[in-house]
C-alpha cells in the first residue's frame, strides 16, 4: 500500500508570525527540490475587498511561492466550514498534482478541523424560521422549546439544558428547515482527511503576543487599512454584509460611518484582536498533536519539516 500524501499544516493565533515561517520554509524546501503551494486557511483571508485589514500576503510574497484561496470572496458572500474544506481539498489535489507540496497556513481552527478532522457540515437555516423560532423562545421561554425538542430529537434534547436558548433555538431551527434532526447531522460526520499531516504550530500566550498584535494593527493603518475600508463601503455599502464582521473591518466601518471616534474605533479594534487571539491559543493549545514554536523560531521548524518530509 502506497504511503498517504503528506500535508503541512501551520497555525496559531493572529499575528504570531505564520506568514513569515511559510514564505521562510517555501524558500528552503524549494532549494531543497520540494516546492510549496501555501493554501489558505483563514476565514477572513477570504474577502476580496480587506487584504490590509485581514493581513493578506502581499503580492511580494506571493510572489515566493503560488497562493491559493486568498481574497477572491465578494464581501456579500457567506462561506461555511464545510465549503472551505471541499475548496481545500480541490486546492490540495491540484498541488500534489503539480509535484508540490500543501502548506495550509491560517488561524481558523474550525476550518481546518472540518478539513482533517471531519466535521458535519449543517446548511444554514431559513432566515425566517430562525426569527420565528427566536421570538418564541423570547416570549415562551427556552423550557417550552426544549420541550417541543424532547419529542423531535429526544437524543440531543437530554444532552442540553432547557434553560439553553441557544442550543434549543439552534436544534429547532435545523428540524425545521432542513427536516433533519441535529442527532442525525451529527451522525454524517465524513472520515478524517487521507493525508499524512504534520501540524506546526506558532505562538505566545497573550501577554507576551499583545505587543505583537498593538504594532500590527498601526503597521495596517500605515499601509492604508482606512482607505481600503472606505473603498470597501463603495462596493458594499452594507455593513451588516459577511465580509464586514471580521475584527478591524467593523471597526473601521463604525469610523467612517461616524458612530465611534478615532480613537473608539482603535481601542475596540485592538481588544477585539486580543480576545480573538486568545481564543485562538486556547483552540489550538488542546490540540496535542501540534508542535509549538515562538516567533521566529524558523531553524527549528525548518528541521521538523526536513525530519517530515523524510
Amino acid at each position: 500500500m502506497s504511503a498517504l500524501p503528506k500535508l503541512l499544516c501551520l497555525v496559531g493565533p493572529t499575528g504570531s508570525g505564520k506568514t513569515a515561517a511559510a514564505l521562510y520554509l517555501a524558500s528552503v524546501l524549494e532549494h531543497a527540490g520540494q516546492p510549496v503551494t501555501v493554501i489558505n486557511a483563514d476565514s477572513r483571508q477570504v474577502y476580496r475587498d480587506f487584504p490590509i485589514i485581514t493581513a493578506q500576503p502581499s503580492e511580494e510574497e506571493k510572489a515566493v511561492c503560488p497562493h491559493l484561496l486568498y481574497g477572491w470572496l465578494e464581501s456579500t458572500q457567506k462561506i461555511s466550514a464545510g465549503q472551505w474544506a471541499e475548496l481545500a481539498e480541490n486546492a490540495i489535489r491540484e498541488t500534489l498534482a503539480q509535484g508540490r507540496l500543501p502548506m495550509l497556513v491560517g488561524g481558523t481552527g474550525f476550518y481546518l478541523r472540518a478539513l482533517l478532522d471531519g466535521i458535519t457540515d449543517i446548511p444554514d437555516p431559513d432566515p425566517e424560521v430562525s426569527r420565528r423560532l427566536t421570538e418564541e423562545c423570547r416570549t415562551l421561554g427556552a423550557p417550552a422549546l426544549h420541550e417541543r425538542l424532547k419529542g423531535i430529537d429526544p437524543a440531543y434534547a437530554a444532552r442540553i439544558h432547557p434553560n439553553d436558548s441557544q442550543r434549543n433555538v439552534r436544534a429547532l431551527e435545523v428540524w425545521e428547515s432542513t427536516g433533519r434532526t441535529f442527532t442525525w447531522w451529527h451522525e454524517q460526520t465524513p472520515p478524517p482527511a487521507p493525508y499524512e499531516v504534520l501540524r506546526l504550530g506558532i505562538g505566545l500566550p497573550l501577554a507576551e503576543l499583545t505587543p505583537y498584535l498593538e504594532t500590527r494593527i498601526r503597521i495596517m493603518l500605515d499601509m492604508g487599512a482606512l482607505a481600503e475600508a472606505k473603498n470597501a463601503l463603495h462596493i458594499c455599502p452594507d455593513v451588516d454584509a459577511p465580509a464586514w464582521t471580521g475584527i478591524g473591518c467593523a471597526e473601521t466601518a463604525a469610523f467612517l460611518l461616524g458612530s465611534l471616534s478615532f480613537a473608539e474605533a482603535l481601542e475596540r479594534w485592538t481588544h477585539n484582536t486580543r480576545a480573538y487571539a486568545k481564543r485562538q491559543w486556547t483552540w489550538f493549545k488542546a490540540d496535542k498533536r501540534i508542535l509549538w514554536h515562538r516567533p521566529g523560531e524558523h531553524k527549528d521548524i525548518e528541521r521538523k519539516v526536513l525530519d517530515f518530509l523524510g
